[in-house]
């Protein structure tokens, strides 16, 4: 429950006469109604207000059901109208049978000498505080506007204001002298010497208001003065309407704090899979998410292995030969990397501490296939072979194959075929605002029957030996991903992730039996997440 629901929920029991109890001493709410009347038939004959055209009249009839009689009509009964039962000594009215209320105006925009030299306020819906007080205006009018547009009828301070437009039902209370839209009514209840009336509307009235039959408008709903006048006010007695305002006084401030921590709960709860599989991949990467192997064969073993591959590759001309061949090693508690012959210090590049057994090494020195973009494909409407865009990896950390354009037969013939996106590829989005960074893994499931997929010049295509695992490589940069997505350069709507960029970060390198539990804890950790 929200922090605004459990407030509806209290305002629902205060209008049906639970929040407070009824005391039998109480004068009826059927005598305040009638001192209303009095006082509405005085001031419609002294000409302050206007006589409504169809009065209302609601009352009991001898089968204790309500009636209403409207203007010179029969009385009908309205038992399946009524919204709710509400105590004896309480009365259904119509909202206009216990208020005066006052539209307001926007004067021309266009002309300046209405806003020129502003000296008056003037009340926007975004100048009310839901449940507040109003003691300042984002604009004001002139004084020619107060005079011409409002003839100087302004509402004073202590008025009540509700929107009935867009926004129906919020309210607030005027701290100042203002004037205010066509948006927002002024509220006068009758028989209001001490603003308890006031009061009891200004907390039941965002309740109330969506009781009333609203019509669509453009940018929400809206009240007209017909359902503006036939909103349903459940009157209590004068003295109960001042306990129940005195209640709710009491559990504001314990309501307003309940919400605030049930927004906390929420905002967690929705962030908490989230952030739980950061964590998860944070301890993967530390070497933290499942316990070292004393036996396993240490990284430093595999990533020799993976350097005689590499030269064996090199040397039948299957790969190119590394420019910069890096090698990381440990030296009196320091990390070092040689690099082209030159050793030199790299603590200051080291992102976190890793186990014993484990290495450092680059990116570059692990992949069998240069790391470098697609090209720029030309497309078909049709056809066999598919070109991989950045939209085909997903937000959600899928691959859909569906987004996928077909591949110009005569442009595919110019891709060679280690360009083809092949089973376990780690993809990377490297251009673009919003994508950029964003990391993929390709497997088998993927694949849109025998079709051919190529990337195209946004990807960036990462293809290790086999002796890694692929997919322990995939979650190393899925961590890095918030990373990788601050690394482009170029202007905001060009920025790129330069496969060297790419090519040079740090992987942190368990043992290879290492990698494979790594890689089943993270996933059966992840399968879990999806659950919460």
């Amino acid at each position: 429950m929200t922090g605004q629901q459990l407030k509806n929920s209290i305002l629902q029991m205060a209008v049906q006469g639970k929040l407070v109890p009824q005391d039998p001493n109480d004068e009826p709410a059927s005598v305040l109604l009638e001192r209303i009347r009095k006082e509405k038939e005085q001031l419609i004959k002294d000409g302050k207000i206007k006589k409504e055209k169809n009065p209302s009249i609601i009352f009991r009839g001898a089968d204790n059901l309500p009636y209403e009689k409207v203007g010179n009509n029969k009385p009908v009964c309205i038992a399946d109208e009524v919204p709710f039962d509400i105590p004896d000594s309480w009365e259904w009215v119509r909202f206009s049978s216990v208020v005066n209320y006052s539209m307001g105006k926007t004067p021309p925009r266009k002309e300046a000498e209405y806003w020129n030299n502003p000296i008056h306020s003037w009340v926007s819906i975004a100048d009310m505080v839901a449940d507040g007080h109003i003691s300042r205006t984002k604009e004001g009018i002139s004084e020619y506007a107060a005079d011409k547009s409002f003839k100087g009828k302004k509402s004073p301070a202590g008025t009540l204001l509700m929107s009935f437009k867009l926004t129906v039902g919020k309210v607030s209370l005027l701290d100042i002298d203002a004037f205010h839209n066509e948006a927002i009514i002024s509220i006068y209840p009758f028989v209001d010497d001490d603003k308890t009336m006031t009061s009891y509307l200004f907390a039941v009235m965002p309740l109330l208001s969506k009781l009333g039959e609203t019509k669509t408008a453009i940018k929400g709903n809206t009240l007209n003065s017909d359902s503006l006048d036939k909103l349903w006010i459940p009157l209590p007695p004068f003295n109960e309407q001042k306990r129940i305002c005195a209640k709710l006084n009491d559990l504001i401030p314990f309501i307003d704090k309940y919400g605030k921590y049930a927004q906390e709960v929420s905002t967690l709860r929705a962030s908490f899979p989230e952030l739980l599989k950061k964590s998860i991949l944070q301890k993967a990467v530390q070497g933290k998410l499942v316990p070292q192997d004393p036996n396993d064969e240490p990284a430093s073993v595999l990533l020799e292995r993976i350097r005689a591959e590499k030269q064996a590759l090199i040397k039948a001309g299957k790969i190119k030969k590394d420019k910069h061949e890096s090698v990381i090693f440990r030296r009196d508690n320091s990390h070092y990397e040689k690099l082209n012959g030159i050793e030199r210090c790299i603590d200051d590049e080291i992102p976190f501490e890793i186990p014993d057994n484990w290495e450092w090494c680059r990116l570059y020195s692990i992949v069998k296939k240069d790391i470098k973009r697609g090209k720029s494909p030309k497309y078909s409407e049709c056809g066999q072979n598919l070109v991989f865009s950045q939209k085909c990896n997903t937000k959600h950390g899928t691959i859909d194959l569906l987004l996928a354009k077909y591949l110009d037969e005569v442009t595919f013939t110019k891709y060679p075929t280690e360009e083809y996106l092949t089973n376990n590829d780690i993809i990377i989005n490297s251009t673009g605002h919003g994508t950029l960074g964003r990391v993929g893994f390709f497997c088998g499931n993927d694949r849109i029957s025998n079709a051919i997929i190529v990337p195209d010049s946004h990807i960036t295509i990462i293809r290790c030996f086999e002796t890694v695992t692929n997919k322990y490589i995939f979650y190393i940069l899925k961590f890095y991903q918030p990373f990788l997505e601050k690394l482009g350069e170029g202007s905001t709507n060009q920025t790129e992730l330069k496969p060297a960029t790419i090519a040079n970060l740090l992987i942190p390198m368990p043992p290879s039996n290492e990698q494979h539990k790594i890689v089943e804890k993270i996933e059966a950790s992840l399968q879990f997440c999806k659950k919460l």
